[in-house]
């Protein structure tokens, strides 16, 4: 895991918000953007805090490791 200062250009991603979000429910606000080799993730209720950023291959077995559950 990468951690990233918000202070990075992350303008030009584009965030989606996660499916499993509860839109009735703002407490639960996840969103991700993919770059070339990185999945950034985000709070979207505090953009203050530093997103975070993963390598293809822990995103990819964070997602499989998630569907399981």
């Amino acid at each position: 895991m990468i951690t990233k200062d918000s202070g990075g250009d992350t303008s030009r991603l584009e965030w989606f918000k996660s499916s499993y979000s509860d839109s009735g429910n703002s407490n639960e606000c996840v969103e991700v953007a993919a770059a070339s080799g990185v999945v950034h993730v985000r709070d979207s209720k505090d953009l203050s805090v530093p997103e975070l950023a993963f390598g293809e291959g822990a995103w990819a077995g964070f997602v499989s490791h998630a569907a399981d559950c």
